[in-house]
């Protein structure tokens, strides 16, 4: 199949303002790669590795980022729209000027993440792990965060309206300040054992 690619050497490829369409890439090597514009539409990446690529200026429309690792890499102004990033890790990366829209963050490991006052409204991130991310003042309306690992992660002044969380996450995170509706506070409270009556 033309449109397949498993196992392919991209390290230190240069190749900006590329466009991919239709595309699978299995076990790519992207490594210090200048990816930078680049645009892709209905692709799918299973176990590629980005670290240290340039992929700033990245568009991606229903692409599929599956299991990927994305280590020190360049993430400035990349937009992505209806993408799947289920089971891709995040390591030193600079996530604050992305953009993502009906995308899912399942599984997904964002550890340490500074996502301060950033727009993630209606994003699924269940099961990621957002251990001691910086979610302060971030509109999160209408995410799933069922199952998200969220000890010490920060919530504070944080959008959480018809947001979904589990017991565990109402617990460990720290949410003074968060803007809540009323099913959101019922189950906080349910959470840390207040009877409401």
């Amino acid at each position: 199949m033309d449109n397949e690619e498993i196992g392919q050497d991209y390290r230190d490829a240069v190749l900006p303002q590329t466009r991919w369409e239709n595309r699978r890439f299995e076990r790519c090597d992207f490594t210090d790669a200048d990816l930078r514009g680049l645009l892709t539409r209905g692709c799918t990446f299973d176990e590629c590795d980005f670290t240290g690529a340039d992929l700033g200026e990245s568009r991606h429309e229903n692409s599929a980022f599956r299991s990927c690792v994305f280590e020190r890499t360049v993430l400035a102004r990349v937009s992505w729209r209806g993408c799947s990033l289920l089971g891709s890790s995040f390591t030193d990366c600079r996530l604050r000027t992305i953009s993502a829209r009906d995308t899912d963050f399942s599984l997904t490991a964002l550890a340490k993440t500074d996502l301060r006052k950033m727009a993630l409204s209606g994003l699924r991130f269940r099961e990621a792990n957002l251990t001691e991310s910086n979610l302060d003042g971030a509109d999160l309306g209408g995410s799933d965060l069922r199952g998200a690992r969220l000890l010490g992660a920060n919530l504070s002044g944080a959008d959480l309206r018809g947001a979904k969380l589990d017991a565990n996450g109402l617990v460990q995170a720290r949410l003074a300040g968060a803007r809540v509706d009323m099913d959101l506070a019922l189950a906080y409270a349910a959470a840390h054992g207040l009877v409401v009556e």
